[in-house]
């Protein structure tokens, strides 16, 4: 007998409130706290969308963009959850507004983009190590690099080898102890010194 398995789209909707929270809190360090009365746009793709999760969001700090994925059977089934019903129709009208489409659009550009160099084009969708702990400090440092390419792209115009040529004078440094790592960058641009610092350390316990 064989039987025919349903692809199933990926859930990752119990993985939002810790993503959420960090968000919120890195939010406050800056002085950009989100509120009620001033909610940030949560722009997501389908994966996270769920009733469920639509309902605890509602007049919440959250203001909801979450791609909504198409019914199995083309249409839904509200079983009186009138409360389900109006979070995702009000998700859906945001989602639909021009607003809406542009932050779609720029999470496009943004986010996935840097999935599609990270894991595509950086070889990172496979890892042929043993442990997770060792693939995550792989990609920890693939990340790092792809990260500080962005920042001296944004700093000095050079984010490539190719595009080193465009800075006169710059050096490089790196240092490792236990799991710190530090990057530092000195180059001379227009005459003037500019440096850059980054350091990646574990979170405390």
């Amino acid at each position: 007998m064989m039987g025919a398995l349903r692809k199933r789209r990926p859930l990752y909707v119990a993985t939002l409130p810790a993503p959420l929270k960090a968000a919120a809190e890195n939010l406050a360090d800056i002085n950009l706290a989100t509120t009620r009365e001033s909610p940030c746009e949560l722009i997501a793709d389908k994966g996270y969308h769920s009733r469920d999760g639509l309902k605890d969001l509602v007049d919440g700090v959250w203001k909801t963009r979450i791609s909504e994925p198409k019914p199995a059977k083309g249409y839904l089934r509200w079983h009186g959850d009138e409360a389900a019903r109006a979070a995702v129709c009000a998700n859906r009208a945001r989602l639909k507004s021009g607003v809406g489409c542009a932050a779609i659009r720029r999470r496009g550009e943004l986010v996935e983009r840097s999935f599609a160099h990270v894991l595509d084009r950086g070889g990172m969708r496979r890892a042929w190590l043993r442990g997770r702990k060792n693939v995550h400090k792989r990609y920890l440092i693939h990340v790092a690099g792809f990260n500080l390419g962005l920042l001296m792209r944004a700093l000095f115009g050079a984010g490539a080898p190719r595009q080193a040529s465009d800075v006169k004078s710059a050096l490089l440094f790196v240092d490792q102890a236990d799991e710190t790592f530090v990057f530092a960058i000195m180059a001379v641009i227009e005459g003037h010194w500019a440096c850059w610092l980054n350091i990646i350390a574990p979170e405390p316990n």
